[in-house]
C-alpha cells in the first residue's frame, strides 16, 4: 500500500516577505481526513487485545485495540448497522481480536478512529468465547436472574469468609468489620488461583454451610490476570454459590474485574473491604444517621406547624363563620346520599332479581342436577333392557330344552348305559365290520363305566370265516 505521504528531505523554502497562509481547525480537520481516507482505499485487518469496551444506547460499539508488543493504542469503532451479536460477544475486554474497517479521522474531538465493519477471535478471543457461552448457558437457567437473589442479613452475627488464608483479603475484611462495630469471622481457607483452586473453593463453601451460626458468606480474593481469576468463572463454582443456603457476597478482584461468582452472588462487592462494610453494619453510623433524622424530622414538624397555624388563620379570616359554610356542604352532602342510597337500592334490587334468575338458570344447568337427571334416565333403561332380557331369555329357554333333551337321547353314554360297548382297534378305529379286526389283535372296548384291552381270538363272517369256529376274545 502505498501512503499519499512523502517525508523525504525537502529543501526549505526560500523566505518571502508575504505572511504565510494559516488554516482553520476544520479546514485542517478536513485536510487530514481527506488525505487519510485517500490512504487507504481497501479495508485492511488490525489484530490487537480489547480494552475499554463501551456499548453505547444508539448501538454502536466503542472500544480500543492495544498493541501487546509496543506502546500503541487504536480507538475502535462498530456501528450498529454493521455490529452482529456474534461480534457483541467476542469484543470484551482482555479479548484478542482481528477487526477489518479503515482509519479515519473524528473531527469533534480530533482524534484518528478505526471504523470496523467485521470481528474475528484470535488466540485468547476463543477462551472469552466459551466464557460468553458459558454465562449464557448459566444465564438461561436462571442463576443470573435478579429474583432469586436474596437480601442480606441487616444483623449478621456470624460472617464466613472463603478466601486464602496467606492473602491480604481476610485482613481487609477483618479489619473493617470491626470498625464498623464487630462481627464473629470464621474463614474457612481455599486456594484461590492455580489447579485445584475451583476444587478447594466448593469444599470450603461446604464446610462453612455446615455450620448453621453461618448468617452470610464472602467468596473473595485480590485482583490479578484472567487466568488468577479462572476458578471464579468456573461451572462448578457458580453452581455451588447458587445453591449457598445463605447469601453470598462476591468480592473478587478490583473493581474492573467481572467474573461469574459476581452474577449469581446475591450482592457485588467492587473491593474485599467493600464486601465488608456491605454486611457488617456500621454502629457509629448509624447512631449518627438516626441522631440526624430525628433531629431533621423535628425541624420539619415545627416548619410543618408553624406553616399551618398561617394557613389555618388565613383561612379563617377568609371564611367567617365556619358554621354557616359546613351547614351548607351538609345539606348538599345530604341530598347526594339520599341520592345516591335511592340509586343503590335501585341496583342492588334489579341485581337481586338478575342474580336470581341467573340461579335459576345456573341450577337447571349444575353439573349435579344434570347428573341426576342422566342417572335417573339410565337407571329405567337399564331396568327396561334387564325385562327385555329376561323375557327374550324366557322365550329361547324352551326350544333349547327340547334340543338339549333330544340331544341327550341321542348321546353314545345312553347307548352304553343301557348295556352295550365300543369297540376300537389299534388305530383307534370303531370295529363295525368284520374285516376292521383281526385274529390276536388288541383291541379297546369301553363299556357304560370302565374301560379295558382284549385279544381278539377269531372273527366271524369274514372272508375265512364261512365254516370257522366262533370268534373269542382274550381279556
Amino acid at each position: 500500500m502505498t501512503l499519499p505521504f512523502d517525508f523525504s528531505p525537502k529543501p526549505p523554502p526560500p523566505p518571502s516577505d508575504e505572511k504565510p497562509k494559516s488554516l482553520s481547525v476544520g479546514e485542517l480537520s478536513r485536510l487530514v481526513k481527506r488525505t487519510l481516507d485517500l490512504g487507504f482505499e481497501r479495508d485492511v485487518w488490525v489484530e490487537g487485545e480489547v480494552t475499554g469496551t463501551r456499548p453505547a444506547s444508539s448501538g454502536h460499539l466503542y472500544f480500543a485495540l492495544k498493541d501487546e508488543r509496543e506502546e500503541a493504542v487504536l480507538d475502535v469503532v462498530m456501528y450498529r448497522a454493521s455490529l452482529t451479536q456474534r461480534a457483541r460477544k467476542l469484543v470484551a475486554d482482555g479479548a484478542k481480536v482481528r477487526v477489518r474497517g479503515r482509519p479515519t479521522y473524528w473531527a469533534p474531538r480530533g482524534r484518528l478512529q478505526f471504523v470496523a465493519d467485521r470481528a474475528e477471535p484470535v488466540g485468547k478471543g476463543a477462551l472469552l468465547e466459551a466464557l460468553e457461552r458459558l454465562k449464557a448457558k448459566l444465564a438461561a437457567e436462571g442463576l443470573f436472574a435478579e429474583e432469586r437473589k436474596r437480601p442480606l442479613p441487616a444483623e449478621p452475627r456470624v460472617i464466613g469468609v472463603v478466601t486464602s488464608r496467606d492473602g491480604a483479603v481476610i485482613h481487609d475484611i477483618c479489619k473493617v468489620a470491626f470498625r464498623r462495630g464487630g462481627a464473629h469471622v470464621i474463614l474457612a481457607d481455599a486456594q484461590v488461583q492455580g489447579n485445584g483452586a475451583a476444587l478447594s473453593i466448593q469444599h470450603a463453601l461446604g464446610m462453612l454451610q455446615r455450620l448453621r451460626k453461618v448468617d452470610v458468606i464472602i467468596v473473595g480474593r485480590g485482583g490479578g490476570s484472567t487466568d488468577d481469576l479462572a476458578a471464579f468463572n468456573d461451572e462448578a463454582v457458580v453452581r455451588a454459590i447458587a445453591a449457598c443456603r445463605v447469601p453470598v457476597v462476591s468480592a473478587v478482584g478490583h473493581e474492573v474485574d467481572v467474573t461469574l461468582t459476581d452474577f449469581v452472588a446475591d450482592a457485588r462487592a467492587a473491593t474485599p473491604s467493600q464486601a465488608a462494610e456491605l454486611v457488617v453494619p456500621d454502629a457509629r453510623a448509624r447512631a449518627e444517621l438516626l441522631g440526624q433524622a430525628r433531629a431533621r424530622l423535628v425541624r420539619a414538624i415545627r416548619a410543618r406547624l408553624t406553616e399551618d397555624r398561617a394557613i389555618r388563620d388565613r383561612l379563617a379570616h377568609r371564611v367567617g363563620d365556619p358554621r354557616l359554610a359546613i351547614a351548607a356542604f351538609q345539606q348538599t352532602l345530604d341530598d347526594r346520599v339520599a341520592r345516591l342510597e335511592a340509586s343503590a337500592r335501585a341496583s342492588l334490587s334489579g341485581g337481586r332479581t338478575a342474580a336470581a334468575h341467573l340461579d335459576r338458570r345456573l341450577a337447571a344447568v349444575h353439573p349435579r342436577a344434570v347428573i341426576a337427571r342422566e342417572r335417573a334416565l339410565l337407571h329405567r333403561t337399564d331396568d327396561r333392557l334387564r325385562a327385555e332380557m329376561r323375557h327374550l331369555l324366557a322365550a329361547r329357554r324352551g326350544p333349547v330344552a327340547a334340543l338339549a333333551g333330544r340331544l341327550d337321547a341321542m348321546s353314545p353314554l345312553k347307548v352304553l348305559g343301557r348295556g352295550y360297548s365300543v369297540v376300537t382297534n389299534a388305530a383307534g378305529k370303531a370295529v363295525r365290520d368284520p374285516g376292521d379286526v383281526a385274529p390276536g389283535e388288541v383291541v379297546s372296548v369301553r363299556a357304560a363305566a370302565t374301560r379295558f384291552t382284549a385279544r381278539v381270538a377269531d372273527v366271524e363272517g369274514g372272508p375265512e370265516g364261512e365254516g370257522g369256529k366262533p370268534g373269542d376274545t382274550e381279556g
